[in-house]
C-alpha cells in the first residue's frame, strides 16, 4: 500500500488541497483574506485557496509527526523577521490560524484529539486512510508517465 511517504510532499499537499475545498466542514473563515499568516511576513498570502493548501499541509505534518500541538506547528510554519541591518530574529506563525485548522480538521473526522494525559493532535484512521488514498492516486499517475 502507498503511503505519504512514498510520492513527492507538494504533489500530495496540491492533491489534498483539491480534495479538502470539496468537504463541507472545512471552509475559509472571513478573516483569513485580511490576515498575515505569521508576525514575520510582510503581506498576507496572495493565492486566494491558500487556506485549503495550508490545511492539507498541517494535516500532512500531522500523519508524520503526530501527535503534534499548535506549539510545535507554529515552530515549523514560522519563519525570519528581515529587520535590515540588524540581526535576523525566529518568529513563530500565528496560532489562530492553526487553532481554527485544526479544530476543521477534527470536525471532518480527520484528525482527533489523544486519550486523557497526552497532549497535541494525532492522525484518526480516517485520516490516515484519506491521505494514503490521495498518495496511491499520485503513485498511479506517476508510474502511467514513466513509461512514455
Amino acid at each position: 500500500m502507498t503511503t505519504v511517504y512514498d510520492v513527492p510532499p507538494d504533489e500530495l499537499v496540491k492533491r489534498v488541497a483539491e480534495k479538502l475545498k470539496k468537504n463541507k466542514f472545512i471552509h475559509i473563515p472571513k478573516w483569513a483574506m485580511e490576515v498575515k499568516t505569521g508576525a514575520h511576513k510582510e503581506l498576507p498570502p496572495l493565492d486566494r485557496e491558500w487556506w485549503y493548501v495550508r490545511c492539507a499541509s498541517v494535516l500532512r505534518q500531522i500523519y508524520i509527526n503526530g501527535p503534534v500541538g499548535v506549539s510545535r506547528l507554529r515552530t515549523y510554519y514560522g519563519g525570519r523577521v528581515r529587520r535590515g541591518t540588524k540581526k535576523e530574529r525566529f518568529r513563530e506563525a500565528s496560532g489562530k490560524i492553526i487553532r481554527v485548522i485544526l479544530s476543521q480538521l477534527e470536525q471532518a473526522g480527520y484528525v482527533l484529539k489523544p486519550e486523557k494525559g497526552k497532549k497535541g493532535r494525532m492522525i484518526s484512521p480516517r485520516g490516515r486512510s484519506f491521505l494514503d488514498e490521495v498518495a496511491h492516486e499520485i503513485k498511479i499517475e506517476g508510474g502511467k508517465g514513466d513509461g512514455e
